[in-house]
């Protein structure tokens, strides 16, 4: 009878925690469960211009860098929450490019990649990437143990105020024991080392990704209006960025570059003026959305739209 009673408790209990309206989400990237949860994801997909990555550590090679541009671009469409460009590398070239101009590239090409739809420019490089092995001297089989260390760097650059907003080096690890023969394959040896590389790589990118998403909470969409035709005002963005039929978008003007009078830098973009809102009617194209005047003054090709 004490038995079914606590059975009873417990399960009035559990109806009420699931009734409480907190979710508990899993984290698939080991972290601690953050203090602060992030903004609720309006459901429209950031566009990113991820741009190859490169490796400037002696080891692994070009290989390293393509490993982190990959990884990155899996976990980034994994979250659901962006689209990654896939002729960002024709707007802006490769993260070496981007390097050795200083950056100077990215505020260039900005406009242009305004009107192409991306709200933001990833890239960087393998700062480092080392395998170090201690092997036991005795016996014909030798134990050898590996310590891999790789050291990434991230960047974010937004397109909509023109300038880079995140910065970081973030390190992977990896260690392995293996038992090997004394007169063992040099090839078997070099390969065996070029997957730890690897392995590495992927580990710290694989942890820049929930910091990647903090930074991008902060960026808002943008999207442009490529077309009018009649009362019709056809928009860069549709189905599969997460428009949806009846979305309120508002209408945006350019915003101004300002600059330092005493430099000549430019500091930044201001915002641009809202000229009025249009309402979402339809689809076109792979992925695009018709609209149609909501409310407020004339629009024109090329205005700027955000979610209302």
């Amino acid at each position: 009878m004490i038995s079914r009673r606590i059975l009873s408790l417990s399960l009035i209990m559990a109806f009420f925690v699931a009734c409480s309206g907190e979710v508990i989400q899993r984290n698939p990237y080991g972290r601690k469960p953050r203090k602060t949860a992030r903004k609720y994801f309006d459901g429209i997909k950031k566009k990113v211009a991820l741009l190859t990555f490169f490796n400037e550590s002696p080891y692994g090679g070009q290989d390293l860098g393509i490993t982190a541009t990959e990884e990155i671009r899996r976990e980034l469409v994994r979250t659901g929450e962006f689209k990654v460009d896939p002729m960002a590398n024709k707007i802006f070239g490769s993260s070496k490019e981007i390097y050795a101009g200083g950056g100077t590239k990215l505020v260039q090409l900005s406009r242009k990649a305004k009107i192409a739809g991306i709200n933001f420019v990833l890239f960087g490089r393998v700062i480092e990437a080392r395998v170090r092995e201690k092997t036991d001297e005795i016996g014909v089989v030798r134990q050898t143990k590996s310590y891999t260390e790789a050291k990434v760097e991230i960047r974010v650059f937004d397109i909509n105020s023109n300038k880079e907003i995140y910065t970081d080096i973030i390190k992977g690890f990896a260690d392995d024991s293996t038992f090997r023969f004394f007169q063992h394959d040099q090839e078997t040896k070099l390969t065996y080392r070029r997957e730890l590389l690897r392995y590495a790589v992927k580990v710290a990118t694989r942890k820049s990704i929930p910091r990647i998403l903090d930074v991008a909470d902060k960026i808002n969409w943008v999207g442009r209006v490529a077309k009018i035709v009649g009362n019709k005002v056809y928009i860069n963005a549709g189905r599969e960025s997460g428009i949806h039929i009846s979305d309120v978008l508002k209408v945006i003007t350019e915003g101004q570059e300002i600059y330092d009078p005493e430099s000549g830098a430019l500091i930044g973009v201001s915002k641009g003026e809202i000229k009025g809102t249009l309402e979402v009617i339809d689809y076109f194209g792979a992925d695009g959305s018709i609209a149609i005047p909501h409310s407020g003054g004339v629009v024109q090709e090329g205005d700027f739209v955000q979610l209302y």
